[in-house]
C-alpha cells in the first residue's frame, strides 16, 4: 500500500453564514511543497508510458461487475461493449458493424469480424451471448441485472450475429450496452471469481500487472482492431494522499492528475512550468445520501433540516474555489432530461432549527446550542473529502445535530455502503447518460445486490413512473415522464444534492491528445502521446 511521505497540516475551516476563517496551514502546505518538490528524487518512469495518479484501486476489473469510478474508467481500456458513448452520451457502434431493428423489441447485431481479445482468441456472438447470459443469471448477483431484466431471449444465429428478443420496448436499451464490456466465455468460465484478478477484454490496452492499493500496469494491445496505441503503456499509481499525488505530478514520478487535485493548490500548479492545466463543466455528481431505515433519518423532516443546514455555496467558493456549480439533482443540466423547475433547499439555518423541532427533536433549553441527536456520517480518507465532512459538522453542530465523522480506505467505504451499513454518506455518481439510471438508483427494486438502491428508497408512485420511463420510446413523452420523477426526489430527499464537478486535469506538458470528457472517463488514452 502506498503511504504518505507526510501527513498534509490540518486546515481548520469554519463557515457559517458564509463567513469563512482559514488557518495558516495552506501558506506551510505549499512552503513544503515546494521544498519538497526541489528535496525529492525524480522517479523516472519508463519511455512512452504514462504514469496516472489515483486516490484508490479499482472495486472490481469485471465489467459485470464494475460499479465505482475507477473500475469502470479502466474496464474501459481493457475491454469493448457492443455500443459506446459519445461524448454527448449518444451510443454509437463499437464491436458492432451494423444492426437491425425490426420492430421494437428486437434487435439484431451484426459483430465486426477480426476482434481479438488479448490471448489472441477471436470474439464472437458465444462471448456476447455468455456475457448477457451472466449478467441475467441471479445466482451470478451483477449489480447490473435490473438494466437488462427487460432481455426476454439471447440467440447466437451465427459466428458474427446475435438476437436481442425483449419482454416490451426499452428506451435506454442501446445506452445500456455501453455499460458492459464483452467477456470472452472460455477464460470467464475457467477463471471463475478470479477473472477481476485476471481481466482478459478486446480493450486498446491489456492488464499485465496488479498490485491492489499500490498499482495496475497495462501495456499497448498491439492487434487492437482499431490500430495499436500510441502509448507503450499506462502504469496507475495508487496514491490515496492527495498532497503526495501533487508532489509526484510536479516531480515527473507522475504525469497526469484527472479531478484528484486539492482547490487549495490549484495555484501551486499554475504556477509550475513543466504542467498544463485543461478545466471543462462536468456531470459527477457529489450527493449526501441518508440510511431510510434509520429511526431519525427516516423522518422528511430531518432530512430537509439537514438540506436547509448546509451552505454549499459556501463550501463551492471558499472551499472548492468554484470548481463546481450548484446541483438540484441526479441529472445535470447537460442532460436532455434536466428538470429545473424542482424543489431546492437553500441554506437557511433558521427554517432548519425549526423543522427539527416539527420534527419532535427539541433543543433541550431553547438556546439553540444543544445535541439534539448524533448521526454518524462515513466518507474517504481523501483530504479533500474529509474536509467537507468536516465542514457539513460543523454547520449540523450549529443547528444541534452532532455527526461522528468516520473515514474509510475506498474499499471498505464503498463495501460498507452496498451493505447498508451506514447512516449518512458523501460519495458521487458519474457518467450517467440516460435519465433510467433512476430506476437503477431508486427503484424498490433496485435495493442491492439488485441495483444501487442503498437507503432503501420506496415511493410507489416514483416506481411507476420510472417503469413507465423504461418502455416509453416518445423523446417528449419521455421527458415528461423524467420531470416528474426528478419533482418527486426533490421532494422526497433521499439524497441532499450538493455540486456538479467540474473536471480538472493537470498534465506534465509532454503529454499530448488527452480529452477531457463530461464524465471523466480515460477513453481518449488510446489517443494520447508523449514526447520522446
Amino acid at each position: 500500500m502506498s503511504r504518505p511521505i507526510f501527513s498534509p497540516l490540518f486546515i481548520r475551516v469554519l463557515i457559517e453564514s458564509k463567513r469563512i476563517t482559514i488557518s495558516g496551514a495552506l501558506f506551510f502546505t505549499i512552503f513544503f511543497l515546494i521544498a519538497l518538490v526541489a528535496c525529492l528524487k525524480e522517479s523516472k518512469p519508463d519511455r512512452n508510458t504514462l504514469v496516472i495518479g489515483l486516490e484508490s484501486s479499482p472495486a472490481n476489473l469485471d465489467p459485470r461487475y464494475a460499479t465505482d469510478a475507477n473500475s469502470y474508467r479502466l474496464t474501459q481500456l481493457l475491454f469493448n461493449p457492443l455500443f459506446k458513448l459519445d461524448p454527448h452520451f449518444n451510443p454509437v457502434p463499437d464491436i458492432v458493424k451494423r444492426w437491425d431493428n425490426p420492430n421494437e423489441t428486437t434487435y439484431i447485431f451484426h459483430l465486426k469480424k477480426g476482434v481479438q481479445f488479448h490471448d489472441g482468441s477471436e470474439l464472437t456472438s458465444k462471448d456476447v451471448k455468455y456475457t448477457f447470459d451472466t449478467i441475467l443469471n441471479p445466482s451470478f448477483k451483477s449489480p447490473h441485472m435490473g438494466a437488462f431484466e427487460k432481455i426476454e431471449s439471447i440467440e447466437t444465429l451465427d459466428k458474427y450475429t446475435v438476437r436481442f428478443i425483449l419482454k416490451e420496448p426499452f428506451a435506454p436499451f442501446l445506452i445500456n450496452m455501453a455499460i458492459i464490456g464483452i467477456v470472452p466465455k472460455h477464460a470467464a468460465e475457467k477463471s471463475g471469481d478470479k477473472f477481476s484478478n485476471q481481466p482478459l477484454g478486446t480493450g486498446p490496452f491489456k492488464l499485465t500487472g496488479f498490485l491492489p492499493d499500490e498499482k495496475i500496469i497495462l501495456k499497448a494491445n498491439t492487434h487492437y482492431f482499431e490500430g495499436q496505441p500510441r502509448l507503450n503503456g499506462i502504469v496507475f499509481k495508487i496514491v490515496p494522499d492527495s498532497t503526495v499525488r501533487l508532489l509526484e505530478l510536479s516531480q515527473g514520478g507522475i504525469h497526469l492528475l484527472q479531478n484528484d487535485i486539492p482547490p487549495d493548490l490549484f495555484p501551486f500548479l499554475e504556477k509550475r512550468d513543466n504542467l498544463k492545466i485543461v478545466k471543462e463543466e462536468g456531470t459527477t455528481y457529489s450527493y449526501l445520501g441518508f440510511n431510510l431505515k434509520d429511526p431519525v433519518l427516516k423522518n422528511i423532516k430531518v432530512r430537509e433540516a439537514i438540506a436547509h443546514a448546509i451552505d454549499k455555496e459556501a463550501i463551492i467558493r471558499y472551499i472548492l474555489k468554484g470548481s463546481a456549480t450548484s446541483a438540484s439533482g441526479i441529472l445535470s443540466p447537460h442532460n436532455w432530461a434536466y428538470e429545473k423547475n424542482v424543489k431546492v433547499f437553500e441554506y437557511n439555518k433558521t427554517k432548519a432549527l425549526r423543522l427539527l423541532d416539527e420534527a419532535g427533536f427539541k433543543d433541550p433549553d431553547g438556546d439553540g446550542l444543544d445535541t439534539r441527536f448524533k448521526l454518524t456520517f462515513k466518507t474517504s480518507t481523501d483530504q479533500l473529502r474529509k474536509r467537507i465532512a468536516e465542514i457539513i459538522q460543523q454547520q449540523l453542530r450549529v443547528v444541534g445535530i452532532g455527526i461522528d465523522i468516520m473515514s474509510y480506505e475506498w474499499g471498505t467505504l464503498y463495501s460498507d455502503i452496498k451493505s447498508g451499513n451506514f447512516q449518512m454518506y458523501s460519495l458521487s455518481w458519474v457518467g450517467i447518460a440516460d435519465p433510467d439510471m433512476l430506476y437503477y438508483i431508486f427503484h424498490s427494486s433496485s435495493i442491492p445486490p439488485n441495483g444501487a438502491n442503498r437507503g432503501g428508497y420506496v415511493n410507489q408512485s416514483l416506481d411507476k413512473l420510472t417503469g413507465e420511463g423504461r418502455v416509453t420510446l416518445n423523446i417528449s413523452r419521455r421527458k415528461k415522464v423524467y420531470s416528474e420523477i426528478q419533482k418527486i426526489l426533490a421532494e422526497d430527499i433521499p439524497y441532499v444534492s450538493l455540486w456538479y464537478t467540474t473536471n480538472i486535469a493537470a498534465m506534465n506538458k509532454s503529454v499530448h491528445g488527452f480529452v477531457v470528457y463530461p464524465a471523466g472517463d480515460f477513453i481518449s488514452l488510446r489517443d494520447v502521446w508523449m514526447d520522446d
